[in-house]
Parts: structure tokens; C-alpha cells; sequence
């Protein structure tokens, strides 16, 4: 059960190498964090940020590939960087709010599949916090697509 859908303004994103680029026309969403093992295993990470559309109103520049994850849903990534991008069923397209562009960061609704929520997000806000450290950032040369 998802809470009621909230209106968005258009949204673009994409993948790491910009093969795959997409837009998302304005109008209502829905977005949750995701901690169901699959989504976990999926991602690679504690949660999947889910924001889910109706497939109609994605329009895509490149096109993404699909693994059938399980027998009700498919995941969508890009074929030449791996970036994962979206879970799509039969109801809608959920993006992965990491390939949105940086302009764009709205903040979750809710969380699913909470029975494999990691323990230790709750002490999250207590952890030490720094930034990417300047002389890092300084020597990196990025391989990833400019974000719009």
C-alpha cells in the first residue's frame, strides 16, 4: 500500500556514461525507499530509492536493457555502464532517484519491505559526517557524463 501520489515537475536523469538519458513529464509519483533483499541485492546497497511513474510518461534517449528479476518484475540498466536504472511491473516504472539529475531531489514518502531493513540506518544521524575531501576531488578525472 503506497500513500497517495504527489505532483512533480518534470524530471531528467540518466545513467554513469550517458548512453541512457530520460525525462519524466510532470504530474504525480510516488517515492519510497525499498529494503526487500531483492532491491538490496539489485542495488548493491542497503535500499533501492524508488521513484514510480506510469511507463507512458518517461520519454528515453538510448535504450536501457532489462533483466526479469523475478516472475512479477524487471530491472532496467544501462548495456554499457551497468548503471541500474529502474523496476518496472505491470503498473509502473520505478526510477532509481540516484540517476536523477542533481536539480531534482525530492524527499521519500515511505519505506517498503522494511522486514530487511538494516538496523543500523536508524543510528545514521549520530554518525561522524565529513565531505569529499578537496585534494580527492582535485585529482580525479571523471569518465562519467556530464548531468544536465
Amino acid at each position: 500500500m503506497h500513500p497517495t501520489p504527489r505532483d512533480y515537475p518534470e524530471a531528467r536523469g540518466g545513467c554513469q556514461c550517458g548512453a541512457v538519458r530520460f525525462t519524466i513529464s510532470a504530474g504525480p509519483a510516488d517515492y519510497g525507499l525499498c529494503h526487500c533483499r531483492m532491491c538490496q541485492r539489485a542495488t548493491g546497497n542497503a535500499f533501492a530509492p524508488l521513484f514510480g511513474v506510469a511507463a507512458d510518461r518517461i520519454t528515453w534517449q538510448g535504450a536501457p536493457r532489462e533483466w526479469a528479476s523475478s516472475s512479477v518484475a524487471a530491472r532496467g540498466f544501462c548495456p554499457t555502464c551497468g548503471t541500474p536504472l529502474y523496476y518496472r511491473d505491470a503498473e509502473e516504472i520505478e526510477i532509481m532517484a540516484g540517476c536523477f539529475s542533481p536539480d531534482f531531489r525530492p524527499e521519500p514518502q515511505f519505506e517498503a519491505g522494511i522486514e530487511s531493513r538494516l538496523g543500523w540506518l536508524d543510528d545514521m544521524i549520530h554518525r561522524f559526517r565529513f565531505a569529499t575531501e578537496p585534494e580527492l576531488v582535485a585529482r580525479v578525472i571523471s569518465y562519467q557524463a556530464k548531468e544536465d
